[in-house]
């Protein structure tokens, strides 16, 4: 897979600051390093116990089969896996800290939420652990790093968004993956003509609608990183045509949705998916594990969200989770060990295989063996890559960049909302406390 990750990095598709399983950002790519073994500190008397929180429930069984790897090289020490589920986990884990409660280490989101943490001094500084700045790039630590560089999270997981889709029912309907907006919509239409449902996405859950939906398509619309940090300099308006042709193209979907979707959940959209009802679904490579251990019956992939005819590609790599140290734990020596071998090419190897979709950040990436999160990593070729919208900075105020794109996304496509009032509803949102959406040319 290496020689995926260096035309990358050679077709400049991030730029400087961004992401991918990247070589060292702009400047050339450092030499292969070995990675050294932690070094353990003299065995304690009795046995340590470390607790981990995170968001992502579904995966006891392979987290547990990592840290197992761990405990096999430290046996004194045991990481205990602790998730809990993702919409209460950020409420769940404040309080935990607050408490003094919290776990010794911990999934964290990157930029604004884990900011917050960091700066309420929740989280321990990892400027000196050894393999973390060997082993991943400037680009790859910033979403965990403050305003004067300190790292306070290790960066652990991304992932990538695109469009699954059913192989066979697109053959037996004589179909392609499209290669522009527009002929995405003629196919859904094809498909909608052929009685099945061409979508699976619903609104029943809000924050499907803004992350896996608008955050999905925006990149194609408003120009990828390039585009984005124009509206985070104050450059564009956040109601410029840009911005309103993201929301027309979740209008554009409204037709293609299951019927009655605003009552469906992400857990439905999935088995309209899995049961063949639905052709495609908007999603992430997360869901790689899921709808593998479906077993549904029939081939599907990936194709990544086509572009406006004559308009070039983007798509969303998100990096979306690091490991932070709790600042007040018992531990620290041990949880810094298991911090430090999570930096190493075994780590690495064993977290982009046994949770495929879950794409280890290393500047040295592994090979991969699953040919689904294979294919997601074959829709960089070619494209731009962004992390999803408003993740840096527009989170940091209230009302939140976030919340008023999953508000907007939600009223239109229920038809609540037209695409420029969701736009003038996200300028005038963050026009309340950003500067540079007040400061922006009207």
């Amino acid at each position: 897979m290496k020689h995926w990750f260096l035309r990358f990095i050679s077709r400049g598709i991030i730029g400087c600051l961004t992401l991918g399983l990247m070589v060292g950002a702009c400047t050339a790519a450092p030499q292969p390093t070995a990675t050294s073994q932690p070094t353990a500190a003299d065995k304690p008397e009795e046995p340590v116990v470390l607790t981990m929180g995170s968001w992502r429930v579904e995966d006891v069984e392979q987290i547990d089969r990592i840290l197992d790897r761990f405990h096999e090289k430290y046996p004194y020490i045991t990481v205990r896996y602790d998730p809990t589920s993702a919409p209460d986990y950020d409420a769940a884990l404040l309080a935990q800290l607050k408490a003094g409660t919290a776990p010794d280490l911990f999934y964290l989101r990157s930029y604004s939420v884990s900011r917050g943490l960091y700066e309420q001094g929740y989280l321990a500084v990892l400027d000196d652990l050894p393999g973390l700045k060997a082993n991943f790039s400037a680009a790859m630590r910033a979403p965990w790093a403050a305003d004067e560089g300190q790292s306070y999270g290790l960066p652990f997981i991304a992932t990538s968004h695109g469009v699954y889709y059913n192989q066979d029912l697109f053959d037996q309907l004589h179909l392609s993956p499209p290669q522009t907006w527009e002929e995405l919509l003629v196919t859904a239409q094809k498909i909608k003509d052929a009685g099945y449902i061409p979508f699976a996405n619903a609104s029943g859950d809000a924050w499907t609608m803004a992350e896996i939906v608008f955050m999905n398509l925006a990149p194609n619309f408003i120009g990828g990183r390039e585009g984005r940090m124009a509206y985070l300099n104050g450059t564009r308006c956040f109601n410029d045509a840009s911005m309103i042709k993201a929301f027309q193209a979740v209008k554009d979907l409204a037709p293609f949705l299951p019927e009655n979707q605003s009552a469906l959940t992400y857990t439905d959209s999935q088995q309209l998916f899995v049961q063949g009802k639905a052709l495609m679904m908007l999603d992430g490579s997360w869901d790689i594990p899921f709808f593998e251990s479906s077993n549904p019956g029939f081939r599907w992939s990936i194709f990544a969200p086509p572009p406006p005819a004559g308009q070039p590609p983007y798509i969303t790599f998100h990096l979306d989770a690091g490991m932070g140290m709790n600042a007040a734990s018992h531990h620290q020596d041990e949880a810094r060990l298991f911090l430090e071998w999570m930096t190493s090419a075994e780590f690495a190897g064993l977290l982009g295989n046994e949770l495929p979709g879950f794409f280890p950040m290393h500047t040295n990436p592994p090979a991969l063996q699953n040919q689904h999160a294979n294919a997601f990593l074959q829709l960089n070729q070619g494209r731009g890559a962004d992390v999803r919208f408003p993740w840096e900075k527009l989170r940091d105020g209230s009302p939140d960049g976030y919340t008023l794109i999953q508000d907007g996304a939600v009223a239109v496509v229920n038809g609540r909302q037209t695409p420029q009032g969701a736009a003038d509803a996200l300028q005038n949102g963050l026009a309340q406390w950003f500067t540079p959406a007040q400061a922006c040319p009207k």
